[in-house]
């Protein structure tokens, strides 16, 4: 009786280790709990940006602008690469520069904006803006239009932003689609002379 006991027990105290080695070599080709995709971790740009008091300039007919406050609250620069509204047939990211007689003018952004981490990016009138070519429709105050950022690694934010009436800042803007430049303001007013940036009108 004791040997066929201890040979019972032999049996099961291998048949346990075996077991063990088993749950130990399962375990062992599985990750850590938590460090799965740790390399790859992290929010998109358009996840780390905050836009606040967004709006845009009421305008009847041409071009108008938006503006507001995008913060980036992420620990990496985003950048700004493109922008659209149905509100417009076309929207460019644009800064206002001196033109080197002294006027201000605006032009389309080289390389978008960026914004680096903690840091605020503000587009207001006569500086910084984007601007919205080929309106679709009278913007008119009251409304709301919106418009979507596309950032350098493919993400998008949507902010909808109310119409305002404002009639300041109207920076002339030099294109280069034909031979001659053609300046305008942000209510789509035709020039062909160049003006300063009207930031008290």
């Amino acid at each position: 009786m004791f040997l066929r006991h201890h040979r019972t027990t032999t049996a099961l105290v291998l048949l346990s280790l075996s077991a063990l080695a088993l749950t130990g070599c399962a375990a062992a080709d599985e990750p850590a709990a938590g460090t799965a995709g740790s390399a790859t971790s992290g929010s998109n740009a358009a996840e780390s940006v905050t836009v606040t008091d967004p709006w845009v300039k009421a305008a009847d007919e041409g071009m108008s602008a938006a503006f507001g406050e995008i913060t980036n609250d992420g620990g990496d620069d985003v950048t700004i690469v493109s922008a659209t509204s149905e509100a417009a047939g076309m929207v460019e990211l644009h800064e206002t520069v001196d033109d080197g007689t002294g006027a201000m003018t605006m032009q389309e952004i080289d390389g978008g904006f960026v914004v680096g981490p903690g840091e605020t990016l503000s587009l207001e009138p006569g500086g910084n803006h984007l601007m919205l070519m080929d309106l679709t429709d009278p913007l008119e105050a009251g409304e709301e239009v919106t418009v979507t950022l596309t950032f350098s690694d493919d993400s998008t934010a949507e902010i909808t932003a109310p119409v305002k009436d404002y009639s300041g800042a109207n920076e002339s803007y030099s294109g280069d689609d034909s031979d001659m430049d053609m300046d305008m303001d942000m209510d789509g007013t035709e020039h062909d002379h160049e003006h300063t940036v009207d930031e008290d009108a």
